[in-house]
């Protein structure tokens, strides 16, 4: 046991690995219950918080105790298939992951490469 924690106190984690995933594309009628199961796996769980309002359908955030089990579960649970949908597993940024990041610039770049690859907007969306 003393040599694991001494492995994981050695680990470099890359800077957007945190303990809260956010996750996409859920069923919209997954319970609480199921999430735990799936995401319980991986490690403890501190909150997990399914979206519930139009708009947050199909999403949830999952909080874990220990930032190398909520990588474990990111890492494993990316493209896990759910009821015939595939999750999208992602590190929870907060708005303080954007600053110094020049927002027009960047869309200026998406600008771009939608018309480069001749993509609108609604496509990006669904």
């Amino acid at each position: 046991m003393a040599l694991a924690l001494q492995r994981r106190a050695n680990v470099r984690l890359p800077p957007e690995v945190n303990r809260i995933l956010y996750v996409r594309n859920l069923p919209y009628k997954i319970s609480a219950e199921e999430m735990y199961d799936i995401f319980g796996k991986y490690g403890a769980i501190r909150q997990i918080r399914v979206g519930n309002t139009p708009e947050t359908r199909g999403t949830a955030f999952v909080v874990y105790e220990d930032i190398f089990d909520a990588k474990n579960a990111c890492d494993h649970l990316s493209g896990f298939n759910v009821c015939n949908r595939y999750l999208v597993v992602l590190y929870y940024r907060s708005n303080k992951a954007f600053k110094g990041i020049d927002i027009e610039k960047k869309q200026e770049e998406l600008d771009t490469l939608k018309k480069k690859y001749g993509i609108s907007t609604d496509e990006l969306r669904k």
